[in-house]
């Protein structure tokens, strides 16, 4: 498909298109790309063996959005600083060792899987920066300039060399969402749960694919159960590493706004890690999509999507329990979204999806605090589809989302006001 995406270009057919997407062996820019200059806003050159750009680069005045993960960089091309339009850049999956400077304008970036053992101080002119990818480098540090960086909402620095995290990190007024597991700075502890071998799984329909494994519907012979097993790929994503997330579910234990696990597959043929976890019935849906380019961090919501003030009330006080029985064993969600939630009719929610989780050291409210402001930003999206008016419960909302980390409530103490 791709390689006739190039043929299409060199012929000039694809003028005014704003997305460009060539996945075909490249080793060098095509230079009929610059023809788009006048409509191009998103430049898709993942999978090539591109390991250079183009000085020129700067004369796609439009561009926003850079895509060059999974080729033979080693470097993030200076020239990439010079575009001053590009709001979202990823790099993943190269051999990049360092990276010289970034354009000002950037929203969100994206380096997972890389070779990088520090950060420019440039980074902190990144004041519109929003998400914040590093997961799988080989970082010790950040400079000290990212404490400007006070817009930062998602930061995964998960599989990398942190034995502390910066002071100003945990303070930023609206970071939300982080992972920090695989780092010497975060535990991780030993897990034990039932081994359910893969002979004793009769694999059904495939429910789902995401960055860090494979989902299917499955009958578990012994004892005829219907479970769903997710088998990890064991590949590095841009939460962290498979089993940071193997070793979260199995600690959490049963909680009725969690997705239950059962146990942990073993024998599998090739080796692969995964979970069998209990099946969850079409009744129960997704609240929301994940973000896009445009949304950066946040959800995306059905332009329909509407929700009683009674169901508001329970899906709160559902992962507020949630959260609190996390919180009390060290756990960071770190991706505390509506994405990650399902609910049915009657407002019962679960939530899953620990591919961002990580272990802390009790006695660290700060990780607590940033989850409690990931839970109002939810909690604000659904009163903001509520016809109902809800004063007590938009007062709670404004509390959890205090810039100041320190003045948000616990999720205790959530529980209690949404008790009351």
């Amino acid at each position: 498909m791709s390689a006739d995406t190039l043929t299409l270009l060199r012929t000039g057919k694809l003028a005014g298109v704003t997305r460009l997407d060539l996945c075909c062996g490249l080793t060098e820019f095509p230079r009929e790309i610059f023809d788009l200059a006048d409509s191009l806003e998103v430049l898709n050159l993942t999978g090539n063996r591109l390991s250079t750009l183009p000085d020129d680069l700067p004369r796609l005045k439009k561009l926003r959005i850079l895509f060059c993960s999974e080729n033979d960089f080693d470097h993030v091309p200076p020239v990439v600083a010079e575009c001053a339009g590009l709001s979202m850049i990823g790099f993943k999956s190269n051999r990049i060792g360092h990276v010289e400077a970034l354009p000002p304008s950037l929203r969100w970036l994206i380096l997972t899987d890389n070779r990088i053992d520090q950060l420019p101080a440039s980074i902190g002119n990144c004041l519109p920066l929003q998400k914040l990818m590093l997961s799988g480098n080989r970082l010790s540090r950040l400079p000290d300039e990212m404490a400007a960086c006070t817009n930062l909402e998602l930061v995964r620095l998960a599989a990398n060399r942190f034995e502390t995290l910066p002071e100003w990190l945990l303070d930023l007024p609206k970071l939300a969402w982080l992972a920090v597991a695989g780092n010497p700075c975060s535990p991780s502890p030993e897990v034990t749960a039932e081994p359910i071998g893969w002979p004793d799984l009769q694999l059904a329909e495939k429910l789902g694919e995401g960055a860090s494994g494979i989902i299917h519907a499955a009958r578990r012979i012994s004892d005829d159960r219907a479970v769903a097993v997710k088998v990890f790929k064991g590949s590095m994503t841009s939460d962290g590493l498979p089993d940071s997330e193997r070793r979260a579910c199995l600690a959490v234990g049963g909680h009725p706004h969690l997705i239950p696990v059962l146990g942990d597959l073993v024998d599998h043929p090739e080796g692969s890690p995964g979970l069998v976890m209990e099946l969850i019935g079409p009744h129960y849906r997704s609240l929301a999509g994940p973000p896009d380019f445009t949304t950066c961090s946040r959800d995306v919501y059905a332009e329909d999507a509407g929700f009683s003030l009674l169901a508001v009330f329970r899906i709160a006080r559902g992962l507020a329990s949630a959260g609190a029985a996390l919180h009390a064993k060290g756990i960071l969600h770190g991706d505390f979204y509506a994405h990650n939630i399902l609910r049915n009719d009657d407002g019962h929610a679960l939530l899953g999806d620990f591919g961002a989780a990580s272990f802390y050291s009790l006695g660290e409210p700060a990780f607590e605090r940033l989850e409690v402001l990931a839970f109002g930003r939810l909690l604000r999206e659904l009163l903001d589809r509520c016809p109902e008016e809800a004063p007590a419960l938009r007062a709670l909302q404004a509390q959890c989302e205090s810039p100041v980390v320190s003045d948000r409530p616990s999720f205790a103490d959530v529980q209690s006001a949404l008790r009351d």
